[in-house]
This record gives C-alpha cells, structure tokens and sequence, in this order.
C-alpha cells in the first residue's frame, strides 16, 4: 500500500493553463521532490481571480513558486515594468506571465489590472500583498481593490517553510468592505511560517 502524500494537488478544468511542456514539467516536479516541497490543498474550479501568496521573505520563493508553477502547467499574470520588456529577455518575460505595465497610462496599476481581468476569458491575477521581502505592518491593499472592481474573488496561497509546504487556501470574497476583508485575510495567514519570518 503506498502511503507517500502526492506531490501536487488535482488540476479544475477552469484553472488557465500554459501549453504542456512534459519535460520542463517532470523537471520542475523532480525539483519539488528533491528539495522535499509540495503542494497542498485544492484549486478553485474558477476561470479568473486575484491570487495572492505570502510570507514573502526570501528569494527562495520566487524558486520554489516558480518551481510548482511550472510542474502544475498553472498559467498565472502580473504586471511588471515596462522598462524590463527588452530583447531578449521581453519574449522570456512574456513566457513567465509578465504583463508590462505601462506608468504613463492615465490607468493606474489597480486599474489597469481589473481592465486585464475583465478582459480576459481566463486569468488568474498574482501578487505578493506585502509587497516586500521585509516584515511589514500593513498589507497593501491593492489586492482587494482589484478583487472587488473586476468582482472576482481571491484566492489564498501560502508558503509553510517547517513543513516545505505550499498551500492553496480559501477563497474570500469582497463584502465590500475592505478593513474587515483584510482582517480576516490576515488571520487566515498568521499560521504560516517563511523561511525568514510569519505574517503577522
């Protein structure tokens, strides 16, 4: 009887998906299982919301989320400086899920983030609330504020470093009121330890 817990949770049929890659992907799965990570929880069966993930407190993150981003052929976007979208490196940008962010716009990043959302028949929107490595007080909002215009709920991830986990949480949804919304966002993550500290 084979009692070892799977490396990766079951993939919904609404979840964006980047074209397989079956080597790149058993690469990223060997990578998970040799550094002795994996992914809890389940995934949403939702074709578009904000996805968050915290504590973010090294850049081992970025390795290891990059890592189970890959292995799921899990298509996630962000916004990134328009300045960075040069050759080569735009096309590999592009590839990763980098959308370039354009300052000049009357559209601030908020905006132009929900106008992406309803735009899309399918997107998952990613970004780090704390917005730094460093331990924080205040969460920016910015998450919520796109949730609540593109009226799209948030989905909750997180990574446990005692345990080498991520997880995949709930999902909240805006009651329009964003203070309790944070409050209770931040409460669900006060369990969760990174590798250089917890949220709270």
């Amino acid at each position: 009887m084979n009692n070892q817990r799977p490396l990766l949770p079951a993939i919904p049929p609404n979840m964006p998906q980047v074209k397989p890659n079956r080597f790149i992907r058993w690469l990223a799965r060997c990578t998970l299982r040799l550094g002795g990570w994996r992914v809890v929880g389940t995934f949403p069966d939702v074709p578009k919301l904000v996805f968050i993930i915290a504590p973010h407190s090294s850049n081992w993150d970025g390795f290891w989320g990059m890592a189970a981003k890959i292995a799921l052929g899990m298509q996630v976007k962000v916004l990134g400086k328009a300045s960075l979208f040069w050759w080569p490196l735009a096309p590999l940008l592009r590839k990763l899920g980098v959308i370039p962010l354009d300052r000049s716009s009357p559209q601030g990043t908020v905006e132009q983030a929900v106008s992406l959302i309803r735009g899309s028949e399918r997107m998952w929107y990613a970004l780090t609330p704390e917005g730094t490595r460093k331990a924080v007080t205040h969460w920016k909002a910015g998450f919520l504020k796109i949730a609540r215009m593109a009226d799209v709920p948030v989905l909750a991830a997180y990574f446990h470093y005692p345990e080498k986990v991520i997880g995949i949480g709930p999902l909240f949804y805006s009651s329009g009121d964003d203070v309790a919304d944070m409050a209770a966002i931040r409460a669900y993550y006060r369990p969760w330890q990174g590798k250089n500290r917890g949220t709270a």
